[in-house]
């Protein structure tokens, strides 16, 4: 998905991880995912795939299998099939962004979720949600909004959340891209971050850490897991019995000027 500014910063550590192994890259950009995606992927002769964009609900994985084209998951993955993966654990990135933020004063928190077909955005929403519980904070569903991950959607749905009296103090996005759109949503707003809202992303784009821009966030490493998903396609097409393997990549929390201590009511 070229449109959302994640994926540009895999493309590079893919392309040269699959040089020094003896293999070439070939990007493929879809916006649907239907039986004509296979049949495009085969018609081009490739020895394996690695899927970035998969939704639960895919199908693609199905049909790969079914076809016989190793395939790997990238950051996400499906319902239907079990592959070798590489995924990020938001657990521990999460344990401590909340038990800073709660430090800091914040118990009235909103969260604009990535969409719900995503592993992702599951996985993500659960992790945070339990480290609040373990702090003793309740995310409302009523400040939840769950959206594509894209700054205009991040900035829609921000926009609705700080609505009223009652909007939060600090708002957990499902990216840094959705979390862009809330820092456009805030200005729009006449609110200052991080005086009157705190706002959190997750992946640690090179974006974030821009001056004019310094957002907290959730990290990881994004080029190491693009790599290693490089490594696990080309086990796959030369060792097809190879047993799975699912390679998940620690998140931890970056503190940047985005958190700070909740403005007093």
């Amino acid at each position: 998905d070229l449109d959302n500014q994640f994926y540009s910063h895999i493309i590079a550590p893919v392309h040269r991880e699959l040089e020094t192994l003896g293999y070439q890259l070939m990007l493929h950009t879809e916006s649907a995912d239907n039986d004509t995606i296979v049949e495009r992927l085969l018609a081009n002769g490739l020895d394996g795939v690695i899927l970035a964009t998969t939704t639960v609900d895919s199908v693609a994985p199905l049909r790969l299998k079914d076809r016989g084209l190793p395939f790997v998951y990238f950051n996400r993955t499906g319902s239907f099939v079990e592959a070798d993966a590489t995924v990020v654990d938001p657990a521990p990135g999460y344990r401590e962004a909340v038990r800073r933020a709660v430090a800091l004063g914040h118990t009235r928190v909103g969260a604009v979720l990535g969409p719900s077909n995503t592993s992702t955005a599951q996985s993500r929403e659960a992790a945070l949600r339990e480290a609040l519980v373990a702090e003793g904070v309740t995310l409302p569903e009523s400040h939840v909004r769950r959206v594509p991950y894209g700054a205009a959607e991040g900035e829609a749905a921000a926009s609705e959340l700080l609505e009223g009296s009652e909007r939060p103090t600090l708002l957990f996005c499902g990216n840094d891209v959705v979390a862009y759109g809330a820092l456009n949503a805030a200005h729009r707003a006449g609110l200052r971050v991080p005086d009157d809202l705190s706002i959190l992303g997750f992946d640690d784009l090179p974006e974030a850490a821009w001056p004019i821009i310094d957002l907290a966030t959730i990290g990881y490493d994004i080029a190491g897991m693009a790599r290693t998903a490089a490594d696990l396609i080309v086990r796959r097409i030369e060792d097809p019995s190879a047993e799975l393997e699912k390679t998940r990549f620690e998140s931890v929390f970056v503190p940047r000027r985005t958190l700070a201590a909740a403005r007093a009511d």
